[in-house]
C-alpha cells in the first residue's frame, strides 16, 4: 500500500498507510503503548489505539481523522476560539483522571525520564494546538503521544495554558494568529473551569512559570548534544524563557477567578 507522509513531526517522521499511522519506535514506545491501551480499556477515545508494530519494527497506532494544524502559520480560526479551549480543558481531565490509576510495565521508560509515583497523572505533555486533530468545532483528541510521562495535573495543564491560551510573547503569539492580548485572563479561567480546576490560582502562576523554564531548559540540554530537531526549537526555547518572566510579571487580578 501507499506510504503517506504525515506533516508536521519534527523529531520522528510519521507515514500513514490506510488507517494506521506507522513511526520509528523509540525506547519508551511499549510504554507508551501500554498507556495507550490502559485509555483504551477506560473507554476513553480522544486518543489514537496502539496497534503493536510492523514488520519494520515501527510503532502503529490507528489515525486520528480530521483537520490538524500542519504546517500552517497562521493557525486555523478553531485554534483560537472558545468552544476548542473548553474541549481541551475536558479531554485534560478525562485523560488526568483515566492515568491516575496506570500501572507502567515492569521496564516502564518515558521520554522525560521519569517513573510514575502515587499522586502522579501521565500526561500528554505536549497537548498543544499543532497535535490536536478537529472535526469541524469538535475535538477529536491529540495524537504524538511520544512525550507523555508521569507529572502532577498542573505541570501538564500549565503546557496547554501556555499554547492555547495562549501565554506566548505577544510577538509570536500573533504570528500564529491569536491578536486579543487583553482576553488571555478570561480565556484562562475559561479552560480553567473547563477542567474543574479548584486549587487557588494565583498559584498556578508559579506552575506555568516553572511547566515554561523547564521546557526551555530541556530543548536547550538537547539542542547541546547536537539534537538537530533542538536545534531548530531554540527560538521557541526563547519565546518559553520570555513566557515564564511574563507570567510573573503579570497582575494578581489576572488570576481572579
Amino acid at each position: 500500500m501507499i506510504e503517506e507522509a504525515l506533516p508536521g513531526g519534527r523529531t520522528v517522521g510519521a507515514v500513514r498507510i490506510g488507517d494506521v499511522v506507522h513511526k520509528l519506535a523509540s525506547p519508551w514506545t511499549p510504554t507508551v503503548h501500554a498507556l495507550l491501551r490502559h485509555l483504551e480499556d477506560a473507554g476513553f477515545d480522544g486518543a489514537p489505539r496502539a496497534l503493536g508494530f510492523d514488520d519494520q519494527g515501527r510503532e502503529m497506532i490507528t489515525y486520528l481523522p480530521g483537520e490538524t494544524v500542519g504546517d500552517r502559520v497562521p493557525w486555523p480560526e478553531w485554534a483560537f476560539a472558545d468552544s476548542t479551549l473548553v474541549q481541551v480543558g475536558q479531554w485534560l481531565r478525562r485523560v488526568h483522571d483515566a492515568t491516575a490509576e496506570f500501572t507502567p510495565p515492569a521496564d516502564e521508560r518515558w521520554l522525560i525520564g521519569s517513573t510514575m509515583q502515587p499522586g502522579l497523572i501521565v500526561g500528554h505533555q505536549d497537548a498543544a494546538p499543532y497535535n490536536a486533530v478537529m472535526n469541524g468545532d469538535k475535538l477529536v483528541g491529540f495524537f504524538d503521544w511520544d512525550t507523555a510521562g508521569p507529572s502532577s495535573r498542573e505541570s501538564d495543564l500549565a503546557f496547554s495554558a501556555l499554547s492555547w491560551v495562549p501565554i506566548h510573547p505577544q510577538g509570536p503569539a500573533e504570528e500564529l494568529g491569536f491578536h486579543n492580548f487583553k482576553d488571555r485572563s478570561r480565556r484562562l479561567h475559561l479552560l480553567l473551569d473547563a477542567y474543574g480546576y479548584d486549587s487557588d490560582r494565583h498559584a498556578f502562576r508559579a506552575a506555568i512559570a516553572q511547566r515554561a523554564r523547564r521546557q526551555a531548559s530541556v530543548i536547550r540540554d538537547m539542542a547541546e548534544a547536537a539534537d538537530p530537531a533542538a536545534t531548530a526549537l531554540l527560538p521557541v526555547a526563547g519565546h518559553l524563557e520570555t513566557a515564564a518572566a511574563d507570567v510573573e510579571m503579570l497582575p494578581d487580578d489576572f488570576w481572579a477567578r
